[in-house]
């Protein structure tokens, strides 16, 4: 399971190797003198003029290479503008993404590029790309990375980086070691969701019985939800499999009084005890799977 990004969630790293892992991890895995990704092929766009159109918009940005404007909920709508004053743009290839960001405007270190409207014409909109290597950040490489000290982090706001989860988590709680941006496989682009992993079960506890965490950085401050990371490949804590043929549990309780997986004789065992009855099972959600993009590239 490579739920870090790291080939092995045990691996130890050392200072001077931080660098060279992060680099690594922005590669992700190409072969030696093949060109390295920078950035994810999804791009946001803010700041549009209300009336510009799905068209106007592919027609400002067509020069970088051959790409698809889309928006939440496009499909559903049947529009062809974006009602909210931004989109996303689906580069074809990463290069585009590279492209355009070296051509952009940089002021006050956010990027510009003009768009024209009907009724508006080269209005600078705000360009934000995710850099790659935003995605994974290693805290402390000192310490082995523990899937069973790891938290969820649900709700993170998109432009969060990896770093910027890891010092705001380690201010509340301490001992993290590591964060992580979930990104789509497809497109690599953050899921609105991400993994802190600690040094300590002290750390690790303190996140979890909070369950609500307020992210502030910059201009983002948001209250999202912490949880346990639950694995799928984990055998019961109680029987190892004894009792239920060898399978993986499929169940975790997060009360600080067990913070184990069970599988279903020994849920039921276990907590028909007095004062564990009214414990909740966490379920592991399923895997992401790539998905073919249903789009024609403009």
């Amino acid at each position: 399971k490579q739920i870090y990004g790291f080939p092995d969630r045990n691996l130890m790293l050392d200072d001077d190797s931080l660098d060279q892992t992060v680099a690594s991890l922005t590669a992700r895995g190409s072969p030696q003198g093949e060109r390295i990704e920078r950035f994810s092929r999804k791009v946001f766009v803010g700041g549009l003029p209300p009336d510009i159109d799905e068209e106007e918009i592919t027609a400002a940005f067509r020069r970088f290479g051959p790409l698809v404007v889309d928006w939440p909920h496009k499909a559903e709508s049947k529009s062809y503008f974006p009602p909210k004053g931004y989109c996303f743009l689906l580069f074809q290839d990463e290069m585009s993404v590279q492209a355009l960001v070296e051509s952009c405007i940089l002021d006050d270190d956010k990027l510009y590029w003009c768009v024209s409207s009907p009724t508006m014409k080269d209005k600078p909109v705000q360009i934000r790309p995710w850099t790659l290597s935003d995605s994974d950040f290693v805290m402390d490489g000192s310490q082995p990375l523990d899937p069973r000290k790891t938290i969820f982090v649900g709700g993170v706001p998109r432009p969060l980086r990896a770093v910027e989860l890891a010092m705001i988590m380690d201010r509340l709680y301490g001992g993290v070691c590591y964060a992580g941006i979930d990104t789509d496989p497809e497109l690599k682009y953050p899921k609105g969701a991400g993994r802190v992993a600690f040094s300590n079960q002290q750390s690790y506890i303190a996140a979890i019985s909070a369950r609500f965490v307020q992210l502030q950085h910059g201009e983002i401050d948001k209250r999202v939800e912490v949880k346990p990371y639950v694995l799928d490949d984990q055998m019961c804590d109680e029987c190892h499999g004894a009792r239920c043929g060898g399978k993986f549990a499929p169940f975790f309780c997060a009360n600080v009084t067990c913070l184990q997986y069970y599988c279903e004789h020994c849920w039921a065992q276990i907590h028909s005890r007095p004062g564990r009855e009214f414990h909740k099972p966490l379920v592991k959600e399923g895997a992401d799977r790539p998905r073919a993009v249903p789009f024609r590239w403009c």
